[in-house]
């Protein structure tokens, strides 16, 4: 998979989070190198993942301390970044619709 967009990941560490580091390295990690054909693939490997429609998938990230939200085109093999935060700001979204701020 190509991720596109790991800027938003990176600012959400280095600017808020510090201790999500190494969690969402991990996720990079795992997803650049997977070639996850449909939803039931990636939750093979990503149990709690919960697809949620509009092509997302919803991600906890560090022991559930905080969300992640992808689009993915298994077809074309990439994963964009719609949304990092906390459950607090996860719970005040629109999951299907929303988009990282830039």
């Amino acid at each position: 998979m190509r991720i596109i967009k790991i800027g938003p990941l990176k600012s959400f560490w280095e600017d808020r989070f510090p201790d999500a580091e190494n969690a969402l390295k991990a996720w990079i990690a795992d997803t650049e190198k997977a070639t996850w054909q449909n939803s039931n693939e990636l939750k093979t490997q990503y149990a709690n993942a919960d697809p949620v429609g509009n092509n997302r998938i919803v991600f906890n990230i560090r022991g559930n301390n905080y969300r992640l939200i992808v689009a993915i085109s298994y077809r074309a093999q990439i994963v964009l970044i719609k949304f990092i935060g906390t459950h607090e700001e996860y719970d005040a979204i629109d999951v299907l619709n929303v988009e990282v701020k830039h």
